[in-house]
């Protein structure tokens, strides 16, 4: 084999990689140098996280990545400051500056308003945004030029809260579940204050089972050796499932459920019904799926 040939073969990896993705750097981007770092056959992220954002990115290796729904659907914490005094065309510091107020929010009037962002509430996404309108991406069709406006969709804020106010800039902790604009959030308090406000930054601080307390860096990755070294830093498949009930099998079960097959599972504990599970044996991912009647259907069999 030659020394390109050994360059380039990929291995058949699995785990998760949690990274704390830089500023100014795309997920796609983050996803392929960690693919890269660990010669990996296959990766993926479960969830995108803007460019100027950073923080939580959890990047799938392998059969990690027949988890990211389950991740994907994770709750998520956010850190964010609001710049108050402009609105801009992105909600962001990215876009240009398209409307203006003198008006300063106090700490009080801050406060009281946070509550209204709590619960189901409706929420318009950004404009520059990745939602399609008629097969195109809504940032696309902004970058042209052309008006968009999305409609209001359901979001679930579980909390917010104050983490400092001042006069120009004031940082949040929100707690909320898929699909949430954390941009179009900082807009809309703004708003509700009578001035104007956009992300200043923005970091992500846990995804689903993921948190800041087990991340990485790239530069940690990059200074540590290639091989068992850097391998060690790769978190297991079922982290990604953690948040699910687990149901452990029998030899039997196990043998079956690795071909796809459904069961019954005996036992004066098991479970009747459960719309999202995973099962394992010996500590190891067989499968997510469901229980019906008192039978595992599997949805994703895991080959590990």
């Amino acid at each position: 084999m030659s020394l390109n040939q050994q360059k380039s073969k990929k291995r058949a990896i699995s785990g998760w990689i949690v990274l704390n993705k830089p500023y100014d750097m795309t997920s796609t981007q983050a996803v392929g140098k960690v693919r890269w770092l660990f010669s990996a056959a296959k990766a993926g992220h479960a969830g995108t996280l803007d460019p100027l954002a950073t923080g939580i990115l959890p990047i799938a290796l392998g059969e990690a990545t027949k988890a990211v729904p389950q991740v994907q659907d994770g709750t998520k914490v956010y850190r964010f400051a609001i710049a108050w005094g402009s609105a801009t065309s992105t909600d962001d510091t990215e876009g240009e500056v398209v409307a203006a107020s003198d008006v300063r929010p106090d700490q009080g009037a801050l406060e009281a308003v946070l509550p209204r962002f709590t619960g189901t509430i409706m929420q318009r996404p950004p404009a520059f945004s990745a939602l399609k309108v008629d097969g195109e991406r809504a940032y696309d069709l902004a970058r042209a030029g052309e008006t968009v406006q999305l409609a209001e969709r359901p979001i679930e804020v579980e909390a917010i809260r104050l983490v400092s106010h001042g006069p120009e800039q004031s940082v949040l902790e929100v707690t909320c579940g898929k699909g949430t604009y954390v941009r179009a959030l900082a807009r809309d308090i703004a708003e509700a204050l009578g001035t104007r406000g956009h992300v200043a930054s923005l970091h992500r601080a846990a995804v689903g089972p993921f948190t800041d307390e087990n991340c990485v860096t790239i530069e940690q990755l990059e200074a540590t050796e290639a091989g068992p070294e850097r391998d060690a830093l790769i978190a297991p498949v079922s982290l990604g499932l953690a948040d699910l009930p687990e149901i452990r099998l029998d030899a039997g079960q196990a043998g079956a459920v690795a071909h796809g097959n459904t069961i019954l599972l005996t036992g004066a504990g098991a479970p009747v019904a459960m719309d999202e599970c995973w099962v394992s044996f010996k500590g190891k991912v067989l499968a997510s799926g469901s229980v019906e009647f008192g039978q595992f259907k599997p949805r994703r069999v895991f080959n590990l």
